[in-house]
């Protein structure tokens, strides 16, 4: 039987298709500022693109201390040499002209030009997909030593699955497994800080470590559709356990609990603000260009719940940091657990098998989102299923780690 996807394949005449056929990604960035929804999209990101960063609150106030940098505790360091190995191969592999291409200041503005849309907007670090394929391995290698297994998988399904769309819709110019940019951000080394950034087409990655922590925020991954149904990677499949994890959740709380979950019914109701559905990020409030956000609690308090829905609520967080490895995992993970007082759980639409939703778990240190979307390059305009994304962050200055490369800058 057909996945479901393919009965929304645009027909082989449509100009969605078509009109884009042939372009590489510096032609199709240039074609995507002059189209309607697209040059919205990139006009209204405009004004946050550059901001000086702050980092994303609750309440538009900072809490400085929320992030003090501390050596990481016996088990939870981060696999700083093998990163370190991967990151000076990689560099191997480019001429001179690559090599001033990838590398930036640790602290460099450009860590908050990444974005998930299938057009460019900045062209920083190194495009994978014109590079040889030496180099795509090599940066491959690089994301490998840095998360974990699993996070490494996740990352690069995303990756392929976006080849895979490419593939299904005729668009390899522009979707394939490569149409990804990677930069790096201060020097490789065992103790001072620095980082890698990977980011395309439903794929962003920002990696930092300084001395032996680890932070991997913010990330965007998603999916559309959310699985491979033929070729050699038929099989790959992509986030069953977020999506029964929060279903779960919801089923595990007391009527009055899920209805003050429940922000909104509809996932897109009329009891919302203007404002409240954006273009592109749909319901999303974390994701590119929003470094600065004010995004309030909203919900129900995590303490507050049932053992068991607290339990659901910390797998759900545990789901999202997976990406880490089992050391630097542990350490955000007790983050987490220590600040379950000021933890909420929100959602938005249905909550049955077969519903489409969103949800988000906040804290001063976390935020997790998932959000079912429209299509892009298949054709419905309500929310699916097979269509996904996620976003995470680190609240409170410390996405890119942030406030830990300050500290370090000012002997901590």
């Amino acid at each position: 039987m057909p996945a479901e996807f393919r009965r929304y394949l645009f027909p082989p005449d449509s100009a969605r298709i078509n009109d884009v056929k042939g372009l590489d990604a510096y032609e199709y960035r240039e074609a995507a500022k002059s189209h309607p929804f697209t040059g919205g999209l990139i006009r209204g990101w405009a004004p946050l693109q550059l901001a000086e960063f702050r980092g994303v609150t609750e309440e538009g106030t900072l809490r400085p201390d929320q992030h003090p940098f501390t050596p990481a505790r016996p088990g939870e360091e981060a696999p700083v040499a093998a990163m370190i190995e991967a990151a000076l191969v990689l560099e191997d592999a480019l001429d001179e002209a690559g090599r001033a291409r990838l590398n930036h200041a640790v602290d460099a503005v450009e860590w908050q030009t990444w974005a998930n849309p299938e057009f460019l907007q900045f062209d920083t670090g190194v495009r994978l997909e014109f590079q040889p394929a030496e180099v795509q391995r090599r940066a491959l290698a690089l994301v490998a030593a840095s998360l974990s297994p699993e996070g490494y998988t996740l990352v690069h399904d995303m990756m392929l699955i976006n080849g895979f769309l490419g593939e299904v819709v005729g668009l390899e110019n522009i979707l394939n497994e490569f149409s990804y940019n990677i930069a790096l951000y201060g020097r490789p080394h065992p103790v001072a800080p620095w980082g890698w950034q990977l980011f395309g087409h439903h794929c962003a990655v920002n990696c930092l470590v300084v001395e032996d922590r680890m932070v991997v925020s913010p990330v965007f991954l998603g999916a559309e559709p959310n699985e491979i149904d033929e070729g050699p990677h038929a099989g790959v499949e992509t986030y069953t356990e977020k999506i029964r994890l929060g279903t779960d959740l919801m089923a595990a709380l007391p009527e009055q609990q899920r209805r003050e979950a429940t922000v909104y019914e509809q996932m897109v109701d009329p009891a919302m603000p203007p404002d409240r559905v954006h273009p592109g990020d749909e319901r999303h409030l974390a994701g590119a260009f929003q470094d600065n956000r004010v995004i309030p609690f909203e919900g129900v308090r995590v303490a507050e719940m049932p053992a068991e829905a607290q339990e659901l609520a910390l797998a759900v967080a545990e789901a999202f940091v997976a990406l880490l490895p089992t050391g630097p995992r542990a350490a955000r993970m007790r983050e987490v657990r220590e600040s379950l007082d000021e933890t909420w759980f929100s959602w938005i639409g249905g909550h049955r098998p077969g519903d489409v939703f969103y949800y988000r778990l906040q804290s001063p240190v976390l935020i997790v989102e998932l959000d079912h979307h429209c299509g892009v390059f298949l054709d419905y305009d309500t929310p699916k299923q097979f269509h996904i994304h996620t976003v995470l962050r680190t609240p409170h200055g410390n996405d890119y780690g942030r406030a830990w490369v300050r500290a370090w800058q000012q002997g901590r």
